[in-house]
């Protein structure tokens, strides 16, 4: 079985060559770019399991690039970043990104961190159809799209799709914090629980809930949440 690649964005050869070491280590394969544009040329023949990528980057801004790779391919985006601000943070996690690590850090931590996203994107066992129907509704988890009755199709980003996926998977069933934490990943903590309410309150949106009384997502306090839809896969 080939092993996992994970493409490295830095303008920072140090960093890099650090991360590809411990990677490689690891059992990984790692390909390092200095530029946005490099990599971007690369992914047209390439399909990396996950992106590190920095925002610091000399030619493109690195949140635009995280927004693309997320809602556009659907990769797994880790952001390395200086950028330690909580807003930096919360920025990054509503553009698509899937973790966020700030520098500096210790290359075993985001080795760590690049094996939880993998056990993530592993096939769920309860289901292999990407396709899910839910009152009037139809999520394409392969095209990362939701179209309502109509046909009118709205977009979700792959960290949304996953979230998406865990209730469908799950209705009329409490889902608590902390399965969702060890279902999806990440380090507990008020950084996990805003990024899942971020991540949350999008969804609604996007499927047109009334913030102050949704009807599809329903938030248990203290609990977690249920979703009330009637879910069919295939």
């Amino acid at each position: 079985m080939t092993a996992p690649l994970v493409t490295i964005l830095d303008d920072e050869p140090e960093i890099r060559s650090m991360l590809a070491d411990a990677l490689e280590d690891a059992g990984f394969r790692t390909m390092g770019f200095g530029r946005a544009t490099e990599f971007e040329a690369a992914l047209k023949s390439t399909t990396p399991d996950v992106c590190l990528v920095d925002l610091g980057l000399p030619d493109k801004d690195g949140l635009t690039l995280v927004h693309r790779l997320a809602l556009e391919q659907g990769a797994s985006v880790i952001i390395i970043s200086g950028r330690a601000q909580v807003q930096d943070r919360i920025t990054g996690l509503e553009l698509g990104a899937d973790d966020y690590i700030i520098k500096p850090f210790d290359p075993t931590e985001v080795v760590a961190r690049v094996r939880a996203r993998l056990r993530k994107d592993r096939p769920v066992a309860q289901t292999s159809s990407n396709t899910a129907q839910f009152n009037g509704w139809t999520a394409f988890f392969d095209r990362y799209v939701l179209e309502d009755d109509s046909g009118a199709e709205t977009t979700f980003s792959h960290a949304e799709g996953e979230v998406l996926r865990l209730f469908l998977e799950s209705p009329k069933r409490l889902i608590s914090r902390s399965h969702m934490q060890e279902t999806l990943g990440g380090a507990a903590g008020e950084s996990f629980d805003r990024a899942m309410d971020v991540r949350i309150s999008r969804l609604r949106t996007k499927l047109k809930e009334d913030p102050k009384n949704p009807r599809l997502i329903k938030t248990i306090y203290g609990a977690g949440y249920i979703f009330l839809g009637d879910v069919s896969w295939g």
